[in-house]
C-alpha cells in the first residue's frame, strides 16, 4: 500500500494481517487476540486483499477506509467518467503511473473505490452490486 498508494504502514500499525488462501484480512490488534485465538473461524476481521493473477488487489472496503491517506496512484473523475466506466467502458488517461491500480475520487474527495490501469485506460473495478445503485444518485 506505501509503495503503490504513497499510505504509510503507520496506518495499518493498530492491525492484524490474516492469510487464508488467497486473501488477506486486517482485524484489530486487541487484548483480546490471545484469547480466541484457539478458536477455528472461517473469517475474521475485513477483507482486506486478494491475489488477483499477479497483483495483490487491495478491496473496495479497505481502499475507502484507507484511501484517504493515500498520496500516490490517485484520479480524480467527473460524472461523465464514472458514467463510461459503469457501462463498463475503459477511460483513457494521462498518468505518469506504472500500470496497476488506481484509486477512483469523485467529487469532494470522496473515495469510489479501484480502477485498473493499463497502457493509459482504465477500466473499473468498481463493485457491480451496490456501485450502479448508489454512485449515480
Amino acid at each position: 500500500m506505501e509503495q503503490r498508494f504513497g499510505i504509510p504502514q503507520t496506518q495499518f500499525a493498530d492491525y492484524l494481517l490474516l492469510c487464508k488462501k488467497r486473501s488477506w484480512f486486517l482485524i484489530r490488534d486487541t487484548e483480546f487476540i490471545p484469547s480466541v485465538a484457539p478458536l477455528k473461524a472461517a473469517q475474521a476481521g475485513l477483507r482486506a486483499f486478494q491475489q488477483v493473477g499477479d497483483f495483490i488487489k487491495p478491496t473496495t472496503r479497505v481502499i475507502q477506509s484507507f484511501g484517504q491517506f493515500a498520496t500516490r496512484a490517485r484520479l480524480q473523475i467527473d460524472l461523465i467518467q464514472l458514467q463510461a466506466l459503469l457501462r463498463e467502458e475503459k477511460i483513457h488517461v494521462d498518468l505518469t503511473l506504472d500500470n496497476g491500480y488506481v484509486i477512483l475520487i469523485i467529487g469532494e474527495d470522496q473515495i469510489l473505490g479501484l480502477g485498473l490501469y493499463v497502457n493509459g485506460r482504465i477500466s473499473s473495478q468498481l463493485p457491480k452490486k451496490e456501485i450502479r445503485m448508489t454512485m449515480l444518485t
